[in-house]
């Protein structure tokens, strides 16, 4: 079974770096995990007026307002069949600031969208569209667009004045033989929201058919893309 980043990028995930494309290679039916340990140089945050923003992605863990530098970081990528069918990636990333702040997201491929779609938050509220791309050290580029808001029968377009476009890049760094990651979200009339960069080794964990510890699974499923 091709992982969702390979069937999002078709040809082009070959030119992935190959340590990239083994941590973007997997699926569910690999019966393994990657869990990244490192340490984020540096998160971020923007002027004063973006704080409102941040408290409120805290709630659902989607972002959070504490900034620091050297802040100890774990990412945990598990593959899984959600209830609805779907092969997912769990992303739920754990920063050890002050206090302890989780980033949830769970990425499933939309065949109707032809493309991946990441549920933001710990209940999936948002859907974003995301734009996949190979840059020139065989790093792997995501850009998010189009986001929908869903709560039980409430459905809509959400306005990006009240909501951040995210550019990641994830890379593998030869010389230092870890992978590295810089985050930085933005709103086009406010500016700079929030982000981090920092790097992390992985561990290839095994994991048994249907077991994805709960902690990792969101409080709730959204089955609309």
């Amino acid at each position: 079974m091709s992982s969702i980043y390979e069937r999002a990028l078709g040809a082009d995930f070959k030119r992935l770096h190959p340590q990239i494309q083994r941590r973007f290679g997997f699926s569910s039916a690999d019966s393994i995990a990657s869990i990244g340990t490192g340490v984020m140089d540096e998160i971020w945050k923007g002027r004063f007026y973006t704080e409102p923003f941040l408290h409120v992605g805290s709630w659902r863990r989607i972002m959070f307002p504490e900034t620091g530098r050297n802040i100890p970081f774990t990412i945990e990528n598990y593959a899984f069949v959600d209830q609805f069918g779907r092969e997912t990636v769990s992303w739920i990333r754990t920063f050890q600031s002050r206090r302890t702040r989780r980033f949830d997201a769970y990425m499933v491929y939309s065949d109707a969208r032809r493309r991946v779609i990441d549920y933001l938050g710990s209940h999936e509220h948002l859907a974003v569209d995301i734009d996949l791309s190979v840059d020139e050290t065989g790093g792997l580029r995501l850009r998010s667009g189009a986001q929908r808001f869903y709560e039980g029968v409430i459905a809509f377009g959400f306005p990006m004045l009240f909501s951040g476009i995210a550019d990641v890049r994830e890379w593998y760094d030869d010389s230092t033989r870890c992978f590295r990651v810089a985050v930085d979200v933005h709103n086009r009339v406010w500016g700079p929201l929030f982000g981090y960069r920092g790097s992390f080794d992985v561990e290839w964990r095994k994991v048994v058919a249907g077991e994805v510890p709960g902690r990792i699974l969101p409080q709730r499923q959204e089955r609309r893309d």
